[in-house]
């Protein structure tokens, strides 16, 4: 069955940034002001200023729900410097101009803001848990005849894809290859279209590969050259790299048996967070798998139809009916 579409549409771009309150800036009644400045050491007014930081703040929230508090202004500034000068913007004040007006600019913006930490097997305690208690059932369906259909949302440069896949397949190569030739397939989606690029290829640095358990490691992937390594061609195909905004209208018409969807909600606002973990549910099937981060939790709808079996990992209830 079609999981509801999003319930909320999105307005025009506001022609210019508005107020944002105290309690979206994160300081408990500091100044927006005081908390900029105090992010911004050593930066000049003139380069990057308060005015500025508002008006993009205001974009990524409208574009795609990020909520940047006055503290960011830093990482906001390094993030979009190196785009400011590849634009030709001479100042932030243009910059901000151009995102406005241009999507494909402003895409890329929103792309550089939710560039997140990651790396293979990130939160290894929730691979192993899929290793243990998912897997076995998977690969039983999958020798059977069945389907399985993973779904990794916020994938980044698809570091956790990749050892989503690897860890299904197992450490046992035959085996693995036995399922990359069953019905599996793999939907990898974020927002940052460079890093859907870069995870397309496939191909890492080989010391970014140590966190991988060694029998992965060796199974399903290749040395490149001295510096690096690709994935093994068998779990190529069975990976699919889109850029999906996760606020937006979703295109997938099926539901997924696992979703990971990790380190991703806490970028967004309370009622964001609990329409985005209640799309997921929906999104699942009758007893499939939700891996949040690891300290991350659901809320909202979402509670009356999953229920928490570890650290960040909930189980679909059997009896949903959606």
């Amino acid at each position: 069955m079609k999981p509801p579409a999003a319930s909320h549409g999105k307005p025009a771009m506001p022609p210019e940034a508005t107020a944002i309150s105290p309690a979206e800036a994160g300081h408990n009644g500091t100044s927006l002001m005081d908390a900029f400045d105090a992010s911004m050491p050593g930066v000049s007014p003139g380069v990057f200023d308060e005015a500025d930081f508002r008006a993009i703040a205001e974009i990524a929230h409208h574009e795609a729900g990020i909520v940047l508090p006055a503290g960011k202004a830093m990482l906001v500034y390094s993030r979009l410097a190196p785009l400011v000068r590849a634009s030709n913007c001479a100042t932030f004040p243009s910059y901000v101009l151009r995102i406005r007006e241009d999507r494909a600019e402003r895409q890329r913006a929103i792309g550089a803001l939710t560039t997140c930490n990651t790396g293979f097997y990130r939160d290894a305690p929730q691979f192993d848990h899929f290793a243990r208690e998912v897997r076995p059932a998977f690969v039983e369906r999958l020798m059977r005849g069945g389907k399985v259909r993973l779904w990794s949302a916020g994938c980044a440069s698809g570091e956790e894809p990749w050892s989503l896949l690897m860890t299904l397949l197992g450490h046992d190569v035959a085996e693995g290859e036995a399922l990359s030739g069953a019905d599996l397939r793999l939907l990898a989606t974020d927002i940052a279209t460079p890093a859907i690029a870069r995870a397309r290829t496939a191909i890492y640095r080989t010391e970014d590969l140590a966190p991988l358990p060694e029998p992965l490691r060796r199974a399903w992937t290749c040395p490149q050259d001295e510096d690096t390594s690709m994935i093994a061609p068998p779990a190529l195909p069975l990976a699919r790299f889109r850029a999906l905004n996760l606020l937006g209208e979703w295109p997938m018409q099926w539901q997924f048996d696992t979703i990971f969807c990790r380190h991703v909600i806490r970028h967004f606002d309370g009622p964001a967070q609990e329409r985005l973990l209640q799309r997921l549910a929906h999104q699942l099937e009758p007893g499939g798998w939700l891996y949040l981060g690891l300290g991350e939790t659901v809320t909202g709808p979402a509670c009356d139809i999953l229920s928490a079996r570890a650290d960040g990992v909930f189980l679909k209830n059997t009896d949903a009916t959606t």
